[in-house]
């Protein structure tokens, strides 16, 4: 019987929330769990049976199963929504999570880089490979604009203004975003098109991609990841560094340079404004300057 709910309430994700595919199965994964606690207990086979108690249950029997204080709120804010499909749907005419709080999880302040490491890990590029070019471009982007990983490798073409200084930017839930570029990224991505980029042929459905690989189709996202890997291997960097450090250490970079807040989160694409806070533990001392002012890559004196 579950499984007529979890049908509906993915269709609800779908359609109503627009959430991107990862989203919606992560949303079914802890729905999945929740029923198997629930079969477990032999209780009834519809949401109308479980109550608040029930749910207390299914929380200490996570923590028990050893799920992190940050994986049982993210358990539960998915319990919830499936909730509010249930009332939305009038398949219960009470929610018994109204209740219920997440357990209180500290928020782990990411790794950043300082700018010189930035500088120092691009330098580690060997520029005489053929795709030296594209993945300097790519390293410049996702620094200047503070990207996803998804976003820079689905970059498109038909989306660059350079010559305005913004690029537009497909996000989470396929919500676009228009993000400024620095003068560094647009050099290197004008140079890796008109020199590499002009050598590949795309794959058919293909062309409108930014970033290729050598068979003429788009990058994936693990091949970004060990590429900054290596990098920052070379450059004898400690810090465990991914293409998530890089936007990380944008957000950080704008927020001590004294960027507006609500302006930092519209670069990012944060639905909301208390994920971008994560980055408000940076000393206030530092908030003085600018955004064009302090970002390295608008500065246009780098080479």
């Amino acid at each position: 019987m579950w499984q007529v709910y979890q049908k509906g309430f993915k269709a609800w994700l779908q359609l109503e929330k627009s959430l991107a595919e990862n989203s919606i199965e992560a949303y079914l994964r802890d729905l999945s769990l929740f029923c198997r606690f629930l079969s477990s207990i032999q209780l009834g086979n519809s949401p109308t049976s479980v109550k608040a108690d029930h749910l207390r249950m299914f929380l200490k029997w996570i923590h028990e199963n050893g799920f992190s204080a940050s994986s049982q709120a993210r358990i539960l804010s998915g319990i919830k929504s499936f909730y509010r499909y249930c009332l939305l749907e009038q398949i219960c005419q009470e929610d018994p999570t109204t209740s219920l709080e997440a357990p209180q999880k500290k928020r782990a302040l990411p790794d950043t880089l300082s700018f010189e490491e930035i500088e120092k890990l691009i330098a580690q590029i060997d520029l005489s490979k053929p795709e030296s070019t594209r993945n300097k471009a790519m390293l410049e982007t996702l620094y200047s604009c503070g990207l996803r990983v998804s976003e820079l490798v689905t970059l498109q073409l038909s989306k660059l203004y350079l010559d305005l200084g913004f690029i537009r930017v497909r996000g989470k839930g396929d919500k676009e975003r228009l993000v400024p570029i620095g003068d560094s990224a647009v050099d290197y991505i004008n140079l890796y098109r008109q020199t590499t980029r002009q050598q590949i042929v795309p794959q058919k459905g293909k062309e409108d991609f930014l970033f290729l690989n050598k068979r003429g189709g788009p990058l994936s996202r693990v091949m970004v990841f060990y590429i900054i890997r290596d990098l920052a291997k070379a450059a004898g960097i400690q810090k465990t560094v991914s293409p998530h450090t890089f936007r990380h250490s944008f957000a950080t970079h704008l927020i001590e340079g004294g960027a507006d807040l609500r302006a930092v989160q519209e670069m990012l694409g944060h639905s909301s404004i208390t994920t971008t806070e994560i980055y408000t533990h940076l000393d206030r001392d530092f908030l003085r300057k600018t955004l064009v002012e302090f970002h390295p890559g608008f500065k246009g004196n780098r080479h």
